[in-house]
């Protein structure tokens, strides 16, 4: 054999004999294992105390440590060397064959989705009735995937779960249990159950660090970021995905570098999509989607990463900034702000999320034209119109609001127009004269705005104070008049009573004194119950006395009044 030939099958061997880092860095005792705390530490007093049961249902995501922890239980029942807190050494012959999966006399590892039958199971159960190979030992099986075992599968297991020989565990993990409540209910009853919950970014990046300096290499925080984020709260899919960067890179971990290998798209895309989604170019949605598919892009990343970008514009238009993205791209999603209203943004996020719900995408012979029609739903969706700016666009303007303005520290030339007032009323007057006002006229118009606006209204009692009316037989009392029934209790109540005060007052001269009366001739027999389609139809029609030109745009555009 020639030195060459020597190296070449040396390297070939190398190549071989490379551990994942999946199993390489996978937990040896309680307190390694990420996130899952109230699992790891009732099991680990249960083994000190001698308080472990004799089944268990582990249930959880994928990748979050259910088999890691069986075994971590099975290594520390079996350790010779065991410390007295319960955490097995992790070092022995016994803990070694357990950790890596290796045949063993008293741990067994089944996988029910090849092996889910009933006569499986009945092996199993033959097999559970042997004693453990020492006598202080355990004879442990842990059955992966448990909810691909058939209803006869769980039948025969049954009755060896209610009665279990003696120092028999078994151990069930899945990802679905709702599938075993369905196929084998009392099942569940009779296993200790623990939900593994799904790791945290901050926890995977923190054991992405770890391995990164145990292996030598380095990467930055955003590019682990970005791994962590990926592997969707699943530890051993994010050390997978950082095996898969290091391959490709050699070890140099960088933003590009993961994006390279997860298939993600850049923000820029999405940002070049919002501006052809703003500016209402329907017809470049066509040639966007065909330029995603010639440089290579998968479409359904694609559409993952715009879920993303319309709920980062959403989170920004809502005043709440993703702790993930740095001050550049901030700025970028901030400058697209202007052409979508935080509404446009939750329907748009809407539609999207309902092809992600039914999964039509990924099952789809055809992505390209699912993702063509979503983006031209979102191109095409309706933007949010205030009425203010409906009346100003047909030449109206909005209703005035009797709320007065105080101009005292707007040094001089901040003087706001006054609201206009109906014929035959008087003006406000500032300074000493406001002790004049009319209170009958500003109780009305405090009301009218009261009603329109809803803030300062009881809960549930706008409908009725609508059908109430209002005036003032003197300087600074309040009379509300209102129809007997639930509208008339709720006001008996002081609370309520001081709430309309209160919220009177921030529009009037001063809180004013309320007066609460049943309307005359209301009564038991003339009572009407007040729908609030009829609240509705009135308030409208009130809309559309102030204001003529809203009828034309409400015949025309068939609008509705919404609370």
């Amino acid at each position: 054999m020639t030195p060459g030939e020597a190296s070449l099958l040396s390297s070939d061997f190398e190549v071989v004999s490379h551990t994942a880092l999946a199993r390489k860095y996978r937990p040896r005792r309680f307190t390694e294992v990420a996130t899952q705390e109230h699992v790891s530490e009732t099991l680990r007093r249960a083994v000190a105390d001698g308080r472990v049961g004799h089944a268990y249902l582990f249930c959880g995501p994928r990748g979050v440590g259910k088999t890691t922890l069986a075994r971590v239980l099975a290594m520390a029942l079996n350790c010779p060397e065991r410390e007295e807190a319960g955490e097995p050494c992790g070092k022995c012959d016994s803990c070694s064959r357990i950790w890596s999966g290796q045949t063993a006399l008293d741990v067994v590892e089944i996988d029910a989705a090849s092996n889910r039958g009933v006569e499986d199971a009945r092996q199993l159960r033959e097999r559970a009735m042997y004693a453990p190979s020492r006598e202080s030992s355990f004879k442990i099986y842990i059955v992966d995937e448990a909810h691909m075992l058939t209803r006869e599968a769980w039948n025969a297991l049954l009755k060896i779960l209610e009665e279990p020989p003696p120092r028999v565990i078994f151990i069930f993990a899945t990802t679905e249990p709702q599938k075993i409540e369905q196929t084998a209910a009392p099942i569940l009853s009779r296993c200790q159950r623990f939900d593994f919950r799904r790791i945290g970014v901050a926890d995977i990046v923190a054991r992405l660090v770890t391995v990164l300096e145990e292996e030598d290499f380095q990467g930055s925080e955003e590019s682990l970021k970005t791994i962590a984020r990926k592997a969707d709260g699943g530890m051993r899919d994010a050390l997978s995905l950082l095996d898969q960067v290091i391959a490709l890179t050699g070890g140099e971990i960088t933003p590009e570098s993961v994006r390279r290998v997860l298939g993600l798209v850049e923000d820029e895309r999405y940002l070049e999509l919002m501006d052809i989604l703003a500016q209402n170019r329907h017809g470049e949605v066509f040639a966007f989607v065909e330029r995603l598919l010639d440089e290579g892009y998968d479409l359904v990343e694609f559409y993952h990463g715009l879920v993303h970008a319309l709920r980062t514009l959403l989170r920004l238009a809502l005043g709440s900034v993703p702790p993930d993205l740095d001050d550049a791209r901030r700025g970028d999603f901030e400058s697209r702000l202007a052409f979508f209203r935080p509404a446009d943004l939750v329907r748009m996020l809407a539609l999207a999320s309902d092809l992600e719900t039914t999964g039509s995408l990924r099952r789809s012979a055809n992505p390209q034209i699912l993702l063509e029609i979503l983006l031209l739903r979102l191109s095409y969706v309706d933007r949010t119109v205030t009425v203010e700016e409906l009346l100003l666009s047909l030449g109206g303007a909005p209703p005035p609001v009797p709320n007065r303005v105080d101009t005292q520290d707007m040094g001089g030339e901040g003087v706001a127009p006054a609201p206009s007032e109906p014929s035959g009323k008087a003006e406000a007057q500032s300074g000493s004269e406001e002790s004049n006002l009319d209170l009958r006229l500003d109780a009305e118009e405090a009301w009218s705005h009261l009603m329109a606006d809803g803030r300062g209204i009881p809960s549930g009692m706008r409908p009725f104070l609508q059908a109430a009316t209002v005036h003032s037989p003197e300087a600074g009392v309040v009379v509300i008049e209102i129809p007997e029934g639930p509208g008339l209790e709720r006001l008996e109540d002081p609370v309520a009573r001081r709430t309309i005060r209160d919220a009177l007052g921030a529009v009037m001269v001063a809180p004013p004194e309320i007066v609460v009366r049943p309307s005359q001739g209301s009564g038991p027999n003339k009572q009407q119950r007040i729908s609030r389609e009829a609240v509705r139809t009135d308030r409208l029609r009130e809309l559309v006395q102030k204001e003529p030109r809203l009828k034309d745009a409400v015949d025309e555009l068939d609008l509705e009044l919404l609370d």
